[in-house]
C-alpha cells in the first residue's frame, strides 16, 4: 500500500493486529484485523470498498480481515453487519462458497506411495469433475440426480430425504454450520413458490443442477491432507471434540452453489440496479455493485429466498462431494471410513444478535467464529469449545483448522476465509514463471490433477498465511487446533474462472 493511500484512509493502529479506518466523523469506524506486514496488502481500491460500505445505508458495523483485497461491491474479506437492509455485494456471485473436511480414519503412511495417490486422484476425478460448466456427463462415476430431485435439494438443503436420495451419510448434517436454509418469512413453502415461479426463465436447468457434485473452477479445489495437531493440550482437547486425528488423512473441499448459485445472484444485480435507475436512487460510493433492499420489501424478500435456494445448493453439494470422494478412496483402499469434521461457509448473509439486536451479518470471503459458551451453539457438539474453523492457506503453506476465542466479538465473531490474494490473476500470469511453479510442487512432493498447475491459483498469488494466521491469532479472534499438509490436489487444469 502507497503512503498516499495510507494518508488517504487514515488506518490507525490501535494494537499488534488490530486497526481502525475511520469512515466518517459520525459513523462507527472500520475495524481492520492484521499486522502491519499484512495492512500493508490492502490497496487503495479495497480500502475505498471497505468505507463505501460501511457508509452505505443501514450499515452498522463493517470488518476488514487480512485475506482482505478488491471485490465485487464489498471487499472479499470483510463482514458487513446491517439490522435493516439485505446486500447482494457482500454475499457476491458464488452464493455459499464454503468450505468442508472429511476426516478419514487412514494413517499418513497410507498415501504416501504415488502411484496410490494418483490412483485417488483418477478415482475421485470419475466421480466429482471439475472446471467451469461441467457436471455429472463429465464424470463416468459421477451420482445422477434428476431435475425432481434438483428441486427438492434447492428448497429443502441436507434434509434427511435429500441425503438418503443422494447416499449421503444423514449423520453429516449435523456437522454443518447450516444443513437447511429457508426463505424470508422461514418456511421452506416461500422457496417451493419461488422457485415455481423461476422455472419458467431459467435455462438448461437440468444441465444446471446435474452440477451436484462437482468443484467447478477458479480457486475452488479438493485437497488430500495429513492432519498435524497443534502440541498444546487445549488443541489436543478440541481436536478430539471436532473428529480431528492426528497424523491422519483428511480431506478438504472448497467450492460453492455453480452455475445455479452465479444465475441467482446475477438475476438478483440485474433486477436491484434496474430499480435503482427506475428510481433514481443514488448508489453507496456510485457503485452498481452495493446495491440493497430494505427488509420486508418485495426486493429484499426475493433476495433473500434467492440466496437460500442457492445456499441450499451449495451445501449438498459439498455433501455429495465428500460422499463422492469417500467412495473413491474405498475404491482405491478397501476399508477406509470416513466422518465430516465441519462444514462452514464464507460467501453468506446469516441473521445473527450483533450488539444486542438481530440484524444480517455478511460474510464476504469470511467465515464464522463463534467460541465456546456462544448462545447459537447449544445443543451442538460444539458448545463447550467452539465450532471448527476451516482457513485454506495454501497447498505448499498448507491450511488450518482454528477455534474462536472469547476476542472474536470484536470483529462480530468472523475471521478470514483464507490467505486471500495479494496478485491479480492477470499480474500472476504475467508475473509467475510456470516451469518454476510446476517444480515447486515436484519438490514439495504435492501431486496435481493438473499437466501444469494454474499459474493464477500459484501459492505466490497469496498472501503469506503464516502472517495471516498470526494476525489472526495476535488480535484475540481465535486458535489453532490442526494444520493440514497437502499430499495432492484436485483443480480445474483449464483456464480458471470464478
Amino acid at each position: 500500500m502507497s503512503n498516499e493511500t495510507q494518508a488517504k484512509h487514515k488506518i490507525i493502529a490501535n494494537g499488534e493486529a488490530t486497526a481502525i479506518l475511520p469512515a466518517g466523523k459520525r459513523q462507527k469506524p472500520i475495524t481492520v484485523i492484521g499486522t502491519d506486514a499484512i495492512r500493508q496488502t490492502f490497496d487503495d481500491i479495497c480500502l475505498q470498498q471497505a468505507v463505501n460500505s460501511r457508509l452505505a445505508p443501514g450499515v452498522t458495523d463493517v470488518v476488514l480481515n487480512p485475506d482482505a483485497h478488491c471485490g465485487y461491491g464489498a471487499p472479499v474479506g470483510c463482514v458487513m453487519v446491517s439490522p435493516t437492509h439485505v446486500y447482494p455485494g457482500p454475499v457476491g456471485v458464488d452464493i455459499k462458497c464454503s468450505m468442508s473436511l472429511l476426516q478419514t480414519n487412514l494413517p499418513a503412511d497410507s498415501v504416501i506411495d504415488k502411484r496410490t495417490r494418483r490412483a485417488l486422484i483418477n478415482a475421485i476425478c470419475e466421480r466429482t469433475p471439475t472446471g467451469a460448466g461441467r457436471g455429472q456427463r463429465n464424470a463416468p462415476k459421477s451420482r445422477h440426480v434428476d431435475p425432481e430431485l434438483g428441486k427438492q435439494v434447492l428448497v429443502n438443503g441436507a434434509s434427511p430425504s435429500v441425503c438418503q436420495s443422494l447416499g449421503i451419510p444423514a449423520e453429516w448434517a449435523a456437522r454443518c454450520e447450516d444443513s437447511q436454509h429457508v426463505g424470508h418469512d422461514d418456511t421452506h413453502e416461500s422457496l417451493s413458490s419461488r422457485l415455481d415461479m423461476l422455472l419458467s426463465s431459467i435455462r438448461n436447468f437440468d444441465a444446471k443442477i446435474s452440477q451436484l457434485g462437482s468443484y467447478g473452477g477458479g480457486n475452488h479445489f479438493g485437497e488430500c491432507e495429513v492432519v498435524k495437531v497443534a502440541d498444546d493440550a487445549r488443541a489436543r482437547t478440541v481436536a478430539e471434540v471436532f473428529g480431528l486425528i492426528d497424523q491422519h488423512v483428511a480431506f478438504l473441499s472448497h467450492c460453492g452453489s455453480r452455475g445455479i448459485g452465479h444465475l441467482l445472484a446475477t438475476g438478483q444485480f440485474r433486477a436491484l440496479q434496474s430499480k435503482f435507475e427506475q428510481w433514481n436512487i443514488p448508489l453507496p460510493g456510485q457503485d452498481r455493485e452495493l446495491v440493497y433492499a430494505p427488509l420486508g420489501t418485495p426486493e429484499a424478500d426475493a433476495y433473500l429466498d434467492d440466496m437460500a435456494l442457492g445456499a441450499n445448493f451449495a451445501t449438498v453439494n459439498h455433501l455429495l462431494i465428500n460422499s463422492l470422494v469417500l467412495e473413491a478412496f474405498q475404491e482405491v483402499i478397501p476399508g477406509t471410513t470416513g466422518q465430516m469434521v465441519y462444514f462452514i461457509s464464507h460467501n453468506i448473509a446469516r441473521k445473527e444478535i450483533v450488539d444486542n439486536q438481530r440484524a444480517w451479518v455478511h460474510r464476504k470471503g469470511a467465515t464464522r467464529a463463534f467460541p465456546a459458551g456462544h448462545h447459537a451453539l447449544r445443543g451442538t457438539p460444539f458448545a463447550e469449545t467452539g465450532h471448527p474453523i476451516l482457513l485454506p492457506g495454501n497447498p505448499q503453506a498448507g491450511s488450518a483448522v482454528m477455534v474462536a476465542d472469547a476476542g472474536a466479538a470484536i470483529s462480530c465473531y468472523s475471521v478470514n476465509h483464507g490467505a486471500g490474494r495479494q496478485l491479480g490473476r492477470k499480474a500472476a500470469t504475467r508475473q509467475l514463471d510456470q516451469k518454476l511453479v510446476d517444480q515447486s510442487f515436484d519438490d514439495a512432493d504435492i501431486l496435481s490433477n493438473c499437466r501444469q498447475y494454474p499459474i493464477d491459483e500459484a501459492p505466490a498469488a497469496y498472501k503469506n498465511f503464516d502472517e495471516v494466521l498470526r494476525s489472526v491469532k495476535s488480535a484475540g479472534l481465535a486458535s489453532e487446533v490442526a494444520r493440514l499438509k497437502a499430499r495432492f490436489v484436485i483443480k480445474d487444469g483449464d483456464k480458471a474462472d470464478d
